[in-house]
């Protein structure tokens, strides 16, 4: 019974983690992501490409199935196996990381799943972990504009907190340990913006700009 438990939990949490919520938002426009800006299909490129108010969209998407794979994650584990609901949880959350990174439905290329984490952060570590994590990210942002440097030190920040938290009592050595793979996770899928950033030609964090109005005057061509 566990064991299937074990791997219904696995199925749902990847499959959760899958729903490509940049690729869609995309699509309603009428554009490939993976064609477009960086050609990465996360909230930061679907900022970037279809403007603020989808790229918010897009961005609570993916904390949301970050968040929701967790909690199904601790429900299944509370029928099958009461005591052990961290575990699932943590089970949960790496099933879900890897779906958003690798989902199948796009041919295994996905996002770098540092919105997603955030999520999991929400539901499986306590809250003071999520706010050290945003603290980082916002810290990192704007002081460099690059989004790539933002996201590696939220990624850092989330295995540095769990042991914070330890200290506090208020985590455990194996929420640590799948922070620590998420974090591993994290900084392998920004191995070219690392390489870009080593070269100096990573691109700074731009707004997507307004198109121009149809009706807007044209300059003219008289003296």
């Amino acid at each position: 019974m566990i064991w299937i438990a074990v791997l219904a939990t696995a199925l749902i949490a990847y499959l959760i983690g899958s729903f490509p919520s940049g690729y869609l938002a995309g699509r309603a426009h009428g554009l490939d992501l993976r064609k477009e800006g960086s050609g990465n299909i996360g909230a930061t490129n679907a900022l970037r490409v279809l403007g603020r108010r989808t790229g918010y969209v897009v961005f609570a998407a993916d904390i949301f199935k970050g968040w929701l794979a967790v909690i199904v994650a601790f429900v299944i584990g509370a029928f099958a196996a009461p005591a052990q609901t961290v575990p699932f949880g943590v089970l949960g959350a790496i099933s879900c990381v890897i779906g958003h990174m690798f989902p199948v439905w796009l041919g295994f290329q996905g996002g770098k799943g540092i919105a997603t984490s955030g999520g999991i952060m929400l539901a499986l570590f306590p809250i003071q972990v999520f706010g050290f994590g945003l603290a980082a990210w916002l810290l990192l942002f704007f002081t460099t504009r690059y989004v790539s440097v933002a996201s590696l030190a939220a990624a850092l920040a989330l295995p540095v907190g769990g042991i914070i938290m330890v200290g506090f009592g208020r985590c455990d050595w194996l929420r640590v340990a799948i922070a620590a793979i998420m974090c591993a996770l994290s900084v392998w899928r920004h191995k070219g913006n690392i390489q870009r950033l080593l070269a100096g030609t990573e691109k700074k964090f731009e707004k997507k700009r307004p198109d121009p109005s149809p009706s807007a005057e044209k300059p003219s061509s008289h003296v």
